[in-house]
């Protein structure tokens, strides 16, 4: 299935397929592989097992200097790892697609909790692990599954209180479509110039927000502070599980807890759609150890963001991270180059 030369009817299939199943990921579907296509990368869907078993979307870019092709991964391949041999077959398969691009590596992160058996599968595919990320390796996942009051049971004492808080204060919210995307993004960027992280542009957020709002798989959410939107949350959900990918907050009202009841809301907003579980994306990668004391005594930086989401009562998870496996002797002195280009 190649990209966008690949009928709907095959788009769609391979999408509900991912829908389905149990380590399926937003970032694996056709509809992200068609937003990532406006935005300077290639891609096509590689499938194993006669295709109704497993496949991967693969998205293929030129590193800065244009010397490096790279094949990419996201939160896939979607298989049963405990299938041997489909995964052998998947990885062969997803080799081969990559250097008929001629791509000089292959990097996957899959949707794989990190164990020595699951480091040990990949180390026998031929793959490395990487010490840099792309995608969270660390995250907070909240059960959905409960009713309301349990959730809310849940989670930090502080938490419920800032939510209440919010909610008492007179904080409102409301959601958004695309023509809000202006204001989500002016949002962003005031929280950017404040955290110093950055962000995409305007026109990045609003083909992903229309892309998914076509399946019914987004929601822009505003706090708002006298009918003023001073905080937004954009929050997505496909088949068990729902995702928070963007937030942004403003330097006004921030006494008034408005960042906690929007992720409350982007939460009842998932469990309304089936959703069974919400992924609130990327702490600090470190061990469960450092991780609990700092939420005692640090709030710099990504530890006040680990904080923030820990308050919710989810259970921290940590995937396998980004691996990579080289196509081509020469994609070796291609990194050098690469490092000394930057």
């Amino acid at each position: 299935m190649s990209g966008s030369n690949a009928p709907q009817a095959a788009h769609r299939a391979w999408d509900e397929f991912v829908a389905r199943h149990p380590d399926g990921h937003l970032l694996q579907t056709s509809t992200w592989g068609q937003v990532k296509a406006e935005f300077e990368w290639n891609w096509e869907i590689i499938q194993a097992g006669g295709g109704a078993e497993g496949g991967a979307l693969i998205l293929y870019r030129r590193l800065p200097l244009n010397l490096v092709t790279i094949a990419y991964v996201p939160r896939g391949p979607v298989i049963d790892w405990n299938n041997a041999a489909l995964v052998t077959d998947m990885f062969t398969r997803m080799q081969a697609a990559a250097k008929r691009r001629r791509a000089l590596a292959l990097w996957v992160e899959p949707e794989l909790l990190d164990s020595p058996q699951a480091r040990a599968q990949l180390l026998s595919l031929g793959f490395k692990s990487v010490a840099r990320a792309i995608q969270p390796p660390r995250t907070i996942m909240v059960d959905l599954q409960p009713k309301e009051d349990e959730i809310l049971a849940r989670m930090k004492q502080k938490t419920r209180y800032n939510i209440r808080l919010a909610l008492r204060k007179g904080v409102s919210v409301r959601r958004g479509t695309e023509k809000d995307i202006g204001i989500f993004h002016e949002l962003m960027q005031e929280t950017s110039d404040r955290d110093a992280f950055g962000v995409h542009s305007a026109a990045y957020y609003r083909r992903v927000f229309e892309s998914f709002a076509a399946q019914g798989q987004v929601a822009l959410f505003f706090a708002q502070v006298e009918e003023k939107p001073v905080a937004a949350l954009m929050a997505f959900a496909l088949g068990r599980t729902g995702w928070y990918f963007y937030g942004a907050s403003s330097n006004r009202h921030r006494n008034l807890m408005t960042t906690y009841v929007l992720q409350w809301e982007a939460m009842l907003w998932a469990k309304a759609h089936g959703c069974a579980r919400y992924d609130l994306w990327g702490i600090p990668d470190v061990d469960e150890t450092e991780l609990e004391a700092a939420f005692a005594e640090r709030s710099d930086g990504l530890w006040g963001v680990y904080r923030f989401k820990r308050g919710f009562g989810g259970e921290v998870i940590r995937y396998t991270g980004l691996w990579e496996k080289s196509l081509s002797p020469l994609y070796p002195l291609a990194k050098q180059l690469q490092r000394i280009g930057r």
